[in-house]
């Protein structure tokens, strides 16, 4: 599967992705440890991606997301920033709104089903 592919299949699949440099548990940067804590802050419920443990997504995502450094934070398909921006939202409280409508809107989602 070619790294593009890859990546529209992990941001279909989950709501919440944060690509980043190590895990949640061991980040490899100072960056992403802190994206960590901010989207931490506002949910434990988010799958992510060790970018250093897979080279292909690591050149070929800035391509495709126009966005040239990591960590990068998508929410429902769509990018919303790195770090800087991560902590901004999180500070005026629009991080956590972004989080519980997405999350509200996969439950209705899934009763209506």
């Amino acid at each position: 599967m070619d790294a593009i592919r890859k990546i529209k299949k992990q941001l279909k699949k989950n709501i919440i992705v944060l690509y980043m440099k190590g895990s949640p548990e061991h980040p490899s940067c100072g960056f992403s440890a802190r994206a960590v804590q901010a989207l931490s802050s506002c949910t434990s419920n988010f799958f992510y991606v060790d970018i250093l443990k897979d080279t292909d997504i690591r050149l070929a995502l800035p391509k495709y997301s126009k966005w040239p450094t990591f960590p990068q934070l998508w929410i429902k398909e769509r990018l919303i920033g790195g770090c800087d921006i991560m902590l901004e939202l999180l500070n005026n409280g629009e991080l956590l709104n972004l989080i519980q409508n997405c999350q509200n809107n996969t439950q209705l989602d899934k009763s209506q089903s």
